[in-house]
């Protein structure tokens, strides 16, 4: 499994794939990221330890990714990275949170004092497939109320049942509302939730320009930022 990386196609920067505790969610029904969560603190404080020694801060930006949400890192590893955040210098930090941790955000933003991206997986703007289908459990009732806890919402294309027009929707609403986000194609995985390759066929001719646009992250496979399995 890799755990260091950088990504140096946009916004430049390192990230690090860090062990966390399970999920608070956990229902999702196309996730099996699930997997690499753990409940040995010692080990995971450990592990994560190794991974984060990696840091050099050459780029002053720092994502850290885990197959939960920023805040069931252990608490060692927290203290960690906001003590690297000082001695690397580092003044931009993306990290990831569910829905259901969205009240932490404003607190967490203010006690870093620098700038913090945070990334939601809301899969898709349509919220019957995102909850019905997807049971990502992730309710908002307009754009602008989730853009008071999201900086940059992660999409994922290419899902049996999604239409031409849900991802056309997707793509109109993060252009139009978003200065960062991710699109991720999706990729089969042990869930029962399949990919759509006509689909992303479709999407890779139809909006081929948007891997070029320096706002979003592009992956036309989860490992493209270079860490994961």
């Amino acid at each position: 499994m890799q755990r260091y990386s950088k990504i140096t196609q946009k916004d430049c920067r390192e990230i690090v794939l860090l062990k966390a505790f399970p999920c608070l969610w956990s229902k999702c029904r196309f996730c099996d990221y699930i997997l690499d969560n753990d409940r040995d603190e010692t080990h995971m404080a450990a592990l994560n330890h190794e991974v984060l020694s990696q840091i050099t801060g050459e780029y002053g930006v720092l994502e850290v990714i885990d197959s939960a949400s920023f805040f069931e890192l252990p608490s060692q590893t927290i203290e960690e990275i906001f003590t690297l955040i000082q001695t690397k210098k580092i003044h931009t930090l993306y990290i990831e949170s569910h829905y259901l941790h969205r009240q932490k955000i404003a607190d967490f933003k203010k006690q870093l004092g620098i700038r913090v991206i945070i990334k939601s997986g809301i899969e898709t703007f349509d919220d019957d497939f995102r909850n019905r289908v997807l049971n990502k459990n992730v309710h908002f009732q307009s754009i602008e109320e989730l853009k008071t806890w999201v900086d940059s919402p992660c999409l994922m294309v290419g899902i049996q049942g999604q239409t031409k027009a849900m991802i056309e929707r997707d793509m109109a609403i993060l252009t139009s509302s978003f200065e960062h986000g991710t699109i991720s194609l999706y990729r089969n995985n042990t869930t029962p939730i399949k990919r759509d390759q006509a689909l992303i066929d479709w999407f890779k001719q139809t909006y081929a320009y948007l891997k070029e646009d320096p706002r979003y992250d592009y992956l036309d496979d989860p490992t493209d930022f270079g860490v994961g399995d």
